[in-house]
């Protein structure tokens, strides 16, 4: 059965498991979701599901993205995200996806993008120890210090970790516990963190690594 769900994360709280342990949890609204496609190995060359989350004014999307959800009669919907699967039973275009495909325990990869941080040195960047405090230096504290060798290889190496953009990027937190379900209220609380900002996007998988 086709499990995945997109969301908004809410943000953290706490919540006690039954000995009084306080765990430390991220909430989602997940869904409604709606299935807004599904790709066969034989038409498509690869198979997969696509759906839709958070109903929007029409006039935010195209007459390409509006004629593709009236083909099932779908309202107009900000976040199209596929999912690759080789099962898609139990799913037709037009179904609804809600938070209860997940159940308590259920171990889940939470997919976001990561806070954006602009343009960062060596020390916060990659937590470099920077220059010495003394001994007569006056601007090298956070710097990161001799990159490579002279004659040979007469170059700084490709990779090589220096100051730049940080964050922003995709990032996963893969196999975390699903604490909460509330089919009601579109929650799902899941352990511990997940990657973005209050209000930001996620996707919601099945774990992939065990």
């Amino acid at each position: 059965m086709f499990k995945g769900l997109i969301g908004r994360k809410v943000g953290m709280t706490q919540v006690f498991d039954e000995d009084g342990v306080a765990l430390p949890v991220t909430v989602i609204e997940a869904g409604p979701c709606y299935v807004t496609q599904i790709k066969s190995l034989e038409g498509d060359g690869y198979s997969s599901v696509q759906i839709g989350f958070e109903e929007v004014n029409p006039k935010r999307l195209t007459r390409g993205q509006l004629g593709h959800l009236k083909r099932n009669n779908l309202p107009p919907l900000r976040f199209l995200r596929e999912f690759r699967t080789k099962d898609t039973d139990g799913v037709a275009e037009g179904d609804v996806i809600k938070v209860d495909i997940f159940e308590m325990d259920e171990r889940v990869d939470v997919v976001g993008t990561s806070k954006g941080r602009g343009f960062a040195g060596v020390v916060k960047r990659y937590g470099f120890a920077g220059g010495p405090k003394t001994h007569g230096q006056s601007d090298r504290l956070r710097a990161p210090g001799s990159l490579g060798s002279g004659t040979t290889p007469g170059r700084v190496w490709k990779g090589k970790r220096g100051p730049g953009r940080m964050g922003n990027e995709r990032v996963t937190s893969s196999n975390i516990r699903v604490v909460l379900v509330d089919p009601e209220r579109n929650l799902l609380a899941v352990d511990g963190s997940v990657p973005g900002p209050k209000g930001g996007m996620v996707v919601i998988n099945p774990v992939r690594k065990h």
